[in-house]
């Protein structure tokens, strides 16, 4: 691996900081962040398969590399208790890239991918549909790629919760009523 393309990526994140990263100057704002936060999150998550099938529906043009994939790390942090003094968790493996589809002028929609894990494959076809759906003339365009996609992410997210459910193991605590050998309340 190249060491600068993982200086350049090993960075701390918070959670404000990867939005913000979603959030390209050069596009309008037709969508709020929110959404496009979200359908980001949704793409990054996807099967490859679900992705491939879309964008054969969508799209054929070769885009315009702003950054082309490329893998490196990212720290990740934790808070104990989810709400303690932040920490540094570790480092994963973080595939990115950037690309702007063709067009006349210089505003054309910028796409962007942050993909954990190695694939280069991934990244583009979710950084090509990011801006497939910046550029999409109206909210069905993508809402019927997505909703799919969100089905089976669903799909497996309740599938996981049923197995971690399975072998879930609830800790009870019995409090000692008496026998304490603590006699200094009952002398009062």
């Amino acid at each position: 691996m190249n060491p600068l393309v993982t200086e350049k990526i090993t960075r701390t994140y918070s959670l404000h900081n990867i939005r913000l990263m979603f959030q390209s100057s050069d596009n309008h704002p037709t969508y709020s962040n929110a959404d496009r936060s979200d359908w980001i999150a949704i793409l990054a998550r996807a099967p490859i398969e679900m992705l491939e099938n879309a964008i054969a529906e969508v799209t054929h043009v070769e885009p315009i590399w702003l950054r082309k994939p490329e893998t490196g790390l990212m720290m990740i942090e934790g808070r104990a208790g989810a709400t303690g003094q932040r920490f540094n968790l570790g480092e994963v493996t973080v595939t990115r890239c950037a690309l702007r589809l063709p067009g006349n002028d210089s505003h054309s929609p910028v796409g962007v991918s942050y993909i954990l894990g190695r694939s280069h494959k991934h990244a583009r076809l979710a950084a090509l549909l990011d801006a497939h759906f910046l550029s999409a003339a109206d909210a069905t365009a993508f809402q019927k790629i997505l909703e799919p996609i969100k089905e089976h992410l669903s799909r497996l997210n309740a599938s996981k919760q049923q197995d971690i459910q399975t072998s879930k193991v609830e800790f009870f605590t019995v409090a000692r009523e008496s026998g304490s050998g603590d006699d200094s309340e009952q002398d009062e």
